[in-house]
C-alpha cells in the first residue's frame, strides 16, 4: 500500500519533472530567438547611425569646418558633475561656430 503511493509519488514527480525541462527549454529557445532578433535589429541601427555619422563628419563644405566640429561636441552645460570644466573651450567653440575667422 505504501509502496504503491510512493511509486505513484514518484511517478508524479518524475512527470512534473518532465515538464518543466519541456517548459525550461521551450522558453530558452524563445528567448534565444528573441534575442538574435534584437541582436540583428541593433546591429542594423548601428551601421545606419555610423554610416550617417561618417557622411556627416567627412562632408567638406567650404567654410563648414566650425560647424562640423561643433555637431561633434557636446554644448550642453550640464553633461555631468564628474567631468571636467569644459566651459571656457565650449563657448570658445561657439563662438567660432557663429563668428569664423576670416584668413
Amino acid at each position: 500500500n505504501s509502496k504503491l503511493k510512493i511509486a505513484e509519488k514518484d511517478e508524479a514527480e518524475a512527470k512534473a519533472i518532465n515538464e518543466w525541462r519541456e517548459s525550461a527549454k521551450h522558453e530558452l529557445e524563445t528567448w534565444a530567438k528573441n534575442h538574435e532578433e534584437q541582436m540583428a535589429k541593433n546591429k542594423t541601427g548601428n551601421r545606419e547611425t555610423q554610416e550617417a555619422f561618417i557622411r556627416e563628419r567627412d562632408e567638406s563644405l567650404p567654410g563648414g569646418e566650425w560647424e562640423r566640429v561643433a555637431r561633434l561636441c557636446d554644448f550642453n552645460p550640464k553633461t555631468g558633475k564628474q567631468t571636467k570644466d569644459v566651459s571656457r573651450m565650449r563657448s570658445i567653440l561657439f563662438r567660432l561656430k557663429t563668428e569664423p575667422l576670416v584668413r
